[in-house]
């Protein structure tokens, strides 16, 4: 990961070079050497092939090559979208206090999950492999240590978190990755400008770079493999939501059911009962900020791996020691060459050790890949393996009783504060893979895969902790269910099993994947990790396949519910997206019509949303066609999901004009990543936006002043600049709408504009007259639009299938995708727009 300032490091061989940096890149034309075009210019360069400063249907046809220049010049210097007090966490200069709270914070968040997995692993490998002596007793352990050591760590804490994009972490991390270095996204929205966000990472060209040039033109060539790619990211995050169902309810039942250790009369009905009381209890506090949280549970976790080595050392002691020798590998194999079978059987459960570790990928966000890999190897690591060594000593001593192994190795005069701590350390858990289900879900709304929803952000320092409320209760109701169904331990852990491995396998693939093709890694280094730790994986999938039949089939249906929900919303929005391109107003109609439509301008400014990033949008034609006038001023303004994190404010708003300048129309498309922050309200948007306006309109007339320097053919003026004067020295503009106002407010001075919003303005030119003139109509056209006030224009635009489509199409689109449209959080939500200003009209097309 490359930080600002300019540093950069070699990650897999490939240097990493931020667009921040000292120098710049640009785009250069590849047929005019001469050319240059700034990457970082947002005004002009992102309709780059424009004609009289029209947009171009014709843009991505053109072929440009990447060249290094100069020092970096934002074109629009917008300080949009800034949210008070919002920030990453920033680990440099960081002090010792600040330091141990970070730790705690990540214990508290990070850990839960893989440190509570010594509560039920050996409970659950013994009995789908009961043991027979003693060296079943070490082969199992040799088995857990070596899984330990494998996953969590060599594959997750020391490949896979660096995998990260720009920090974040999770399954569509990965994939924003793969999609930032290669056009492999279904949905077609993708401009070249996105490439020229400086959170876009330019690769300098290494050794192994052809290989990763074949390998991008396959997939961006191939619409098979691009939906093949997208089914494996959508399948591994059904299983990360999954998993977030099955981790509560293994967690606190685990913990619960120890209770029956210390108080014989307990029955299994009052651990169902309790199991539900504290999972209810621990959703309805999911809203607490996530920092809050994680500062108050971290001591409590850190107590738990504390007391858990504790605990391992004293049973080493006492009962035990030469379990140590199950640290030789060679015990795996006699345990497999006793009883093959069973010993397949029982890496069900032994993958339960591992559990968690995805949760410490996907809540990368809340902390740094420093920070997780110390404390996992120096603590976490450490404090799992005495555990794990003295269950197994206390096993060896007392004849294999493997009835609750953990609670049974306890020593009686502590068993109770031991519960509790474990108690606590099982709901910290249960919040870990909840907070990670959070994050993916929003980055899969971001990307346009789910459905949108309500969310809220639990913290006003950290940007990225967030609560999704519909998310939270359909994970407790079917955490809930899960437990009254099954109410079996072993049958959970298997299920467990299944939604780990699952989402394991899918993290494997797409990380060989950012290995050939961004990190352009030595093949044999890649064919080694792919064969150990998918051939691992794939093991571990047949050991848990085998008891599907038990009850852990439902974690399936779980699964596939979500990825149902995630496939339906992607194939239908796609299709959206589709036909509103197809069907998209030509330029031709909109020159027929005239620079006043075909009907009255009213003063004001119209903001009209739609999906679109090019064209003009069917929806328009709508609005032409129902209203008796429009607005003097239109933007089209497209909300647009870039596949980066964070989109820095000065590069968030993009404009260029749809029509002659005479029109007054323009679009404005507001870029986010997928981990920003949606806070703004509809007056702080319209502010932002009308100043960023008024810096394209400026700096458009001083470029277009430049290019006319010399030229003394008057004839080339726009229309907007020509003013008619009759008799009665009444103004007229061909570029004016607003004649009666313009009439009384173009001789009065100009409203003054902010010094922050005019920072960059170019100085006047006074050698040419005519452009100066221009420029003043427009902007003095611009202010009394914006006086007269700002009204969103809402298109609902639905599709319907064809009459002649399959059947299956029609139940997709007609019913599950309505559906979900119907009941999801709408897109100008966020705004709070009040509905006097809002006006809305409706479309539908038949696909």
């Amino acid at each position: 990961m490359v930080e600002e300032g300019g540093s950069s490091k070699n990650n897999g061989g490939l240097t990493s070079v931020d667009s921040v940096d000292s120098f710049r890149w640009v785009f250069q034309d590849a047929d005019d050497s001469d050319s240059e075009i700034d990457i970082d210019n947002d005004v002009q360069q992102e309709d780059l092939p424009l004609r009289n400063g029209v947009e171009s249907e014709d843009e991505d046809n053109v072929e440009y090559r990447l060249i290094r220049t100069g020092p970096r010049v934002d074109s629009l210097d917008v300080e949009t979208l800034e949210v008070s007090g919002a920030q990453r966490i920033d680990l440099e200069d960081i002090t010792f206090s600040k330091s141990i709270k970070l730790a705690f914070q990540t214990l508290g968040v990070v850990f839960g999950d893989v440190g509570t997995s010594p509560l039920y692993t050996f409970n659950v490998m013994f009995n789908k492999a009961p043991i027979e002596g003693n060296e079943d007793i070490i082969g199992a352990l040799s088995l857990v240590i070596y899984t330990l050591i494998l996953i969590p760590l060599i594959k997750y804490a020391l490949i896979v978190l660096l995998a990260n994009d720009d920090g974040e972490g999770g399954t569509f991390a990965l994939y924003s990755l793969i999609c930032r270095h290669a056009k492999v996204s279904l949905l077609p929205n993708q401009l070249a400008s996105d490439t020229r966000i400086s959170s876009f990472k330019l690769k300098v060209p290494s050794a192994e770079l052809e290989r990763s040039l074949r390998i991008k033109e396959r997939l961006e060539a191939s619409l098979g493999l691009k939906k093949l790619l997208l089914m494996l990211v959508l399948a591994g995050t059904s299983m990360v939501i999954a998993d977030g169902v099955v981790t509560p309810a293994m967690s606190v039942m685990s913990a619960v059911r120890g209770l029956k250790l210390g108080v014989p009369m307990v029955e299994e009905d009052h651990v169902v009962m309790i199991s539900v009381a504290y999972l209810i209890v621990l959703f309805s506090v999911q809203r607490i900020g996530t920092s809050k949280i994680g500062l108050a549970i971290g001591p409590a976790l850190f107590l738990w791996f504390c007391s858990l080595g504790g605990i391992g050392i004293y049973n080493l002691v006492k009962h035990d020691s030469s379990v140590l020798k199950a640290f030789n590998p060679v015990h795996i194999y006699y345990y497999f060459k006793r009883d093959s079978a069973k010993a397949l059987y029982s890496l069900g459960g032994c993958l339960l050790c591992a559990t968690g570790s995805e949760a410490m990928f996907a809540d990368l966000c809340y902390f740094s890949v420093g920070a997780i890999q110390l404390i996992f190897a120096f603590l976490v690591l450490p404090c799992l393996l005495l555990g794990y060594l003295g269950q197994a000593a206390y096993l060896m001593n007392n004849n294999g009783h493997a009835h609750q192994p953990f609670f049974s190795s306890i020593p009686n005069g502590i068993f109770w504060p031991m519960y509790l701590i474990a108690t606590i350390a099982a709901l910290i858990a249960s919040r870990t893979m909840t907070t990670a289900t959070f994050s993916c879900v929003k980055q899969s709304i971001a990307l346009g895969c789910f459905p949108r929803l309500k969310i809220i952000h639990t913290s006003r320092k950290f940007m990225g902790q967030i609560y999704i409320p519909v998310m939270n209760w359909f994970l407790l109701a079917s955490a809930l269910l899960l437990i009254c169904f099954i109410a079996n331990t072993e049958e959970i852990g298997n299920a467990y099993g299944i939604a780990e491995v699952g989402v394991m396998m899918m993290t494997t693939i797409l990380v060989i994947l950012v290995m050939l093709l961004i990190w352009q890694t030595n093949i044999i280094l890649v064919l080694l990790f792919s064969a150990v730790f998918l051939g691992l994986e794939a093991i571990f999938f047949s050991s848990v396949l085998r008891g599907i039949r038990d009850g852990s089939w439902l974690i399936l249906a779980f699964a596939m519910v979500a990825y149902f929900i995630m496939y339906i919303w992607n194939y239908g929005s796609k299709l959206k997206y589709e036909t509103e391109v197809k069907k998209k107003m030509s330029m031709d109609v909109m020159r027929q019509l005239g620079s006043n439509l075909g009907t009255v301008r009213a003063p004001g400014i119209g903001l009209l949303y739609n999906e679109l990033a090019k064209g003009v949008p069917t929806i328009f034609g709508q609005f032409l066609a129902t209203l008796p006038a429009i607005h003097s001023m239109i933007v089209f303004v497209c909300i647009k999901n870039v596949p980066v994190p964070f989109v820095p404010p000065s590069e968030r708003f993009l404009f260029r004009r749809v029509c002659p300048r005479s029109y007054h129309i323009f679009r404005c498309i507001a870029r986010y990543g997928y981990k920003d922050v949606h806070r703004e309200n509809h007056q702080l948007f319209e502010q932002l936006l009308i100043e960023s306006l008024e810096k394209f309109i400026r700096r458009e007339a001083k470029e277009r002043s430049l290019e006319s320097d010399g030229d003394d053919d008057t004839d080339s003026e726009d229309e907007s600049s020509r003013v008619l004067l009759d008799l009665n020295r009444t103004i007229y503009s061909l570029g004016a709408p607003l004649l009666s106002k313009y009439k009384n407010k173009a001789t009065t001075k100009r409203p003054v504009i902010s010094e922050a919003s005019t920072s960059h303005e170019p100085p006047k030119d006074s050698t040419n007259p005519g452009q100066d003139k221009s420029l003043e109509n427009e902007l003095t056209l611009l202010h009394i639009a914006k006086e007269s006030g700002v009204v969103y224009l809402l298109g609902h635009v639905s599709i319907r299938a064809r009459k002649d489509s399959w059947f299956t199409k029609k139940l997709a689109i007609n019913y599950f995708y309505a559906f979900l449209r119907k009941n999801c959080r709408r897109g100008i939500a966020t705004l709070s727009v009040p509905h006097t200003r809002l006006l809305e009209v409706a479309i539908t097309h038949m696909v």
